[in-house]
């Protein structure tokens, strides 16, 4: 984030919080409920492949028999069967498959493929020269195991399979020599999505996901290969933030291949958050400002005005360790007291949750560092909405509290956004919060016992709901 000048007056983002958010408390269930994932049910098991699941019949070049190549090769099977069943069904057309699979080891004997050389290339990507799918199982292939299991592998290559798809589909998908790769990219994250629930549906061979720690592990392995933030959406080699990839994910998921192979330019343009730093922000600290007592003074003005709609007693933001006095719901670093209407916080740990991000580092597994100050101003804010629900008579001890809250956290980073403000977003600042809802101890979707909903697919997209769309949405998607 960026600390302003003088405190412009801003349109509150809750005019007319009071009254539907009231209206909601003895509703019945919400659009979105806690308890599914895009109409699916919420489930819990070991994700990854089957323990039956039978040998690939395919033909890979240099492959190996390790945990990478074993799970590069069933997911490229399985994708391939997957989009067997949906090209001629959805585009009319019959499905081919790749014409060449290889699997190298970036750090050992160069290979070869219609690109080029493999020596050093960290990578997995799709050539449309040779019409091929090629994947680094030395270095990549072994982070994203290590990190996220298996999921993070079927990920990547269903993503890069994408690609392959369309190659196939051409203008069937609007796609041409002048596309933006940050429409291409968006694209082969969609079909992705679609694929993942294909498989979540139990229709794949090889795989089962959960639509808990599956997919979020599925989400957090895209987390990971994020752009750096201060990328340029126009960039020649945007891929998107967390926040695109995983919008564009979700949409696959929720609406198959058809909707993602309408995506262009113009339809993805107005949500896109991808974008370079303003002038003047401080590139080492890449936006990020330190986590000190000025720093939370300007975050209460502006979580004062943003909310100030809701007509409700301000929570007071206090830095005094973080946990509620005598006994009321504690949720350290930041917890929401309801006796007093206070926000307490840690200061000193939210300074360290809130250092800059180093995202090479993160992408190696040796992450030591912070995870950026807007996910410290996100789990503040959070604290700080349950006390506006509280005030107009909202549950804030429920699952949907929870979903609600993460919700107008997004709401509130929107009005963050605008130009003027004294506490301003800043580029990769969404992604710092959707750092914090995929951790396993985040506070942006926790109600206020700190109990958050099991499935990180709904957490990012509550907060994502309320950016692009304002609050109003909030109190009725999440009852």
């Amino acid at each position: 984030m960026r600390q302003g000048g003088s405190r412009p007056v801003v349109a509150a983002v809750v005019a007319a919080l009071a009254l539907v958010l009231s209206a909601c408390n003895g509703g019945g269930p919400s659009a979105t409920a806690a308890d599914s994932v895009a109409g699916l049910p919420v489930t819990h098991f070991k994700s990854g492949l089957k323990p039956n699941a039978p040998t690939p019949d395919l033909n890979v070049h240099n492959v190996s028999g390790d945990e990478s190549d074993q799970v590069a090769t069933a997911t490229i099977a399985d994708v391939e069967s997957y989009w067997s069943g949906r090209m001629p069904t959805d585009f009319g057309m019959d499905f081919e498959p790749v014409t060449k699979l290889l699997s190298y080891d970036s750090n050992g004997p160069n290979q070869t493929n219609g690109c080029g050389d493999t020596e050093g290339d960290i990578n997995a990507f799709y050539c449309s020269r040779d019409d091929s799918v090629s994947w680094d199982r030395g270095v990549l292939l072994p982070n994203m195991l290590q990190q996220f299991g298996q999921l993070s592998v079927v990920m990547v290559l269903a993503h890069e399979f994408g690609h392959a798809v369309q190659y196939r589909l051409k203008d069937k998908a609007g796609i041409d020599k002048s596309t933006p790769t940050i429409v291409k990219e968006q694209q082969a994250d969609c079909f992705a999505g679609g694929y993942f629930r294909w498989v979540v549906e139990g229709k794949s061979t090889y795989f089962n996901v959960s639509t808990s720690d599956g997919l979020n592990a599925a989400l957090s392995s895209l987390f990971l290969v994020r752009d750096s933030a201060g990328t340029s959406a126009t960039d020649t080699q945007a891929h998107g933030t967390a926040f695109d990839r995983i919008f564009a994910f979700q949409l696959g998921f929720e609406t198959g291949p058809k909707q993602c192979a309408a995506l262009d330019l113009d339809s993805i343009k107005p949500r896109l958050v991808e974008q370079p730093f303003r002038p003047g922000t401080d590139k080492k600290q890449q936006g990020d400002i330190a986590i000190d007592e000025t720093a939370i003074s300007a975050l209460q003005s502006s979580l004062n005005d943003a909310f100030k709609g809701a007509n409700v007693a301000e929570p007071q933001i206090i830095a005094d360790g973080g946990a509620c006095p005598g006994g009321g719901p504690s949720t350290p670093p930041a917890s929401y007291c309801p006796s007093s209407n206070t926000v307490t916080i840690d200061l000193d740990a939210l300074a360290e949750l809130g250092k800059p991000v180093d995202q090479d580092a993160e992408f190696s597994g040796d992450n030591t560092g912070g995870h950026g100050d807007f996910a410290s101003f996100a789990e503040i804010a959070s604290r700080y909405a349950l006390g506006v629900q509280k005030g107009v008579g909202a549950s804030i001890d429920t699952p949907g509290a929870g979903l609600r809250t993460a919700c107008l956290v997004g709401a509130w980073a929107a009005v963050a956004a605008l130009p003027g403000q004294k506490l301003r977003l800043s580029a990769g600042d969404l992604d710092e919060a959707i750092s914090d809802l995929l951790r396993p101890d985040g506070l942006v979707a926790a109600d206020v016992n700190g109990n958050r909903t099991a499935s990180g697919f709904n957490r990012v997209e509550a907060m994502r709901t309320g950016y692009l769309q304002g609050s109003p949405i909030c109190s009725r998607q999440y009852n």
